[in-house]
């Protein structure tokens, strides 16, 4: 299971965070800026490494259990 949430302008997805990598990547100029200061956040960084367990793991059950 991995948890992805991307950030997009004008269909460009510029800044991504995965629980795969547990940080912020940035695929733009503007992006890897955003990544930069969301990565020197630990209090940022550990909220979206926690979202793993609150979305993901919690809801996986129920969307399995119905197929």
């Amino acid at each position: 299971i991995e948890y992805i949430e991307s950030y997009y302008y004008n269909k460009l997805e510029f800044t991504r965070f995965s629980s795969s990598v547990g940080k912020f990547v940035g695929f733009t100029e503007y992006g890897v800026k955003n990544a930069e200061y969301w990565n020197s956040d630990p209090s940022k960084l550990s909220a979206m490494r926690a979202q793993k367990e609150v979305y993901c793991l919690n809801h996986v059950p129920v969307y399995y259990s119905n197929a």
